[in-house]
């Protein structure tokens, strides 16, 4: 009698393999080496969308009757589209047994998500906000997942990007620093008393007064000493008239 693997280890190990073979656009997956119905996957935020900059992680929970049965979704990472550490309401989960086809694999239910992630539609485990509220979520999500030990241990590529870019906001904020100091300081929202901005890494973007106060000092002093000299030159060309006059 041959032993024979559990559908569910077979599948999604087809489905592993052709992951690393065809790479999905924007998502990047794993499962855990110690149990392989559990994946963690990790969405990099489009260009085109509110999300770009941000990296979303999340789970998918298998059961041993994949495929014949859908996962649950989980979404870890704040993003202002899903709940966090809430089952996901979608066609593609464990919410639609009804609607789910045994023949869809890891990658079209990632892609599904996303798909869905982009839009606005409402669902249980959806939530709204705006997309100045997304992109400040999106920025969050750096140093977000860097404290995840999982997501570290499952996504060390990633992982070295977002430590690059969580090396440049840090030179651009002593930039932006340096530069408040040496003008005085900034205001609220990136603004100071001279009005200078500074975009979202914290560089500036718009330059304020530099040296015009001092420009003003030295333009009213080499006025007033304009006008004295005038004054000097007027008074010795008045005593010399009256002095002419007398002779």
């Amino acid at each position: 009698m041959t032993n024979q693997k559990p559908t569910a280890t077979c599948r999604l190990k087809q489905d592993y393999m052709r992951l690393k073979r065809d790479p999905v656009p924007y998502i990047t997956a794993e499962p855990l080496p110690s149990n392989i119905l559990e994946w963690h996957y990790v969405i990099k935020g489009p260009e085109d969308s509110p999300y770009y900059g941000g990296y979303y992680h999340g789970t998918l929970l298998f059961t041993k009757e994949f495929p014949f049965k859908p996962p649950s979704i989980y979404m870890t990472t704040p993003n202002g589209r899903f709940k966090t550490n809430k089952r996901l309401c979608l066609s593609i989960s464990d919410f639609h047994p009804d609607t789910w086809n045994p023949a869809w694999s890891v990658a079209t239910i990632l892609t599904g998500l996303l798909s869905f992630m982009l839009e606005s539609t409402p669902t249980m485990g959806s939530c709204e906000t705006t997309p100045a509220e997304k992109r400040r979520y999106a920025q969050l999500s750096l140093e977000f997942n860097m404290k995840n030990e999982v997501f570290q241990e499952l996504f060390p590529e990633i992982c070295e990007e977002i430590s690059e870019r969580l090396q440049k906001i840090e030179e651009q904020r002593k930039l932006a620093a340096a530069a408040s100091a040496e003008n005085g300081g900034t205001g609220p929202d990136g603004a100071n008393g001279d009005g200078e901005t500074t975009d979202g890494g914290g560089m500036f973007v718009a330059g304020g007064r530099s040296g015009i106060d001092d420009s003003n000092i030295w333009h009213s002093l080499y006025t007033n000493l304009i006008v004295l000299v005038g004054f000097v030159v007027f008074a010795l060309i008045v005593h010399y008239v009256i002095k002419s006059m007398n002779i």
